[in-house]
């Protein structure tokens, strides 16, 4: 790939008679890293372009608490959607609420982990999403994390 011969020829230096007398063939010790380079680069940009896209991007307005976030130990975690207009979504797949614990169950029989991130919109009435923990509860997922903006109000009436 990176390495070749360089043939050196000379002339004979006796009389002119034009013959020519090849030297051993020397090996190139030079590697070309030129091309190694372009497609580094061309991978750098197309990694840059496309790691923002793989975020779930359902558009939705968290309540604001003072709790501290928490770590996911999965690659990808499964996250439940709740809209403003009360629209379910499993990741960024629209779900209507009858086909919601049948996903949940096939989902889960082919994870390992049982947790589940919860994603609701501040204007949702509280019902609703204790409607949603039971079903995913049902669906198999008994390790709940529900997904909120941090830097809201505490307790004690201290902004966190």
């Amino acid at each position: 790939m990176g390495a070749g011969v360089v043939s050196s020829q000379g002339s004979s230096g006796r009389g002119g008679n034009g013959r020519r007398r090849r030297r051993h063939a020397q090996p190139m010790a030079e590697i070309n890293v030129t091309p190694f380079v372009d497609v580094m680069l061309v991978l750098l940009i197309i990694f840059m372009v496309a790691a923002p896209l793989s975020i779930v991007g359902v558009p939705v307005e968290l309540p604001k608490t003072a709790a501290g976030a928490i770590s996911g130990d999965q690659d990808e975690p499964l996250t439940v959607t709740v809209t403003a207009d009360g629209m379910l979504m499993i990741q960024t797949t629209e779900t209507a609420d009858t086909d919601l614990i049948p996903k949940l169950r096939a989902i889960a029989a082919e994870r390992s982990d049982d947790k589940v991130f919860l994603r609701a919109d501040g204007a949702i009435p509280y019902e609703r999403v204790v409607q949603v923990m039971g079903a995913l509860n049902a669906g198999g997922f008994s390790n709940i994390g529900l997904v909120t903006d941090v830097g809201g109000p505490a307790l004690d009436g201290s902004d966190g």
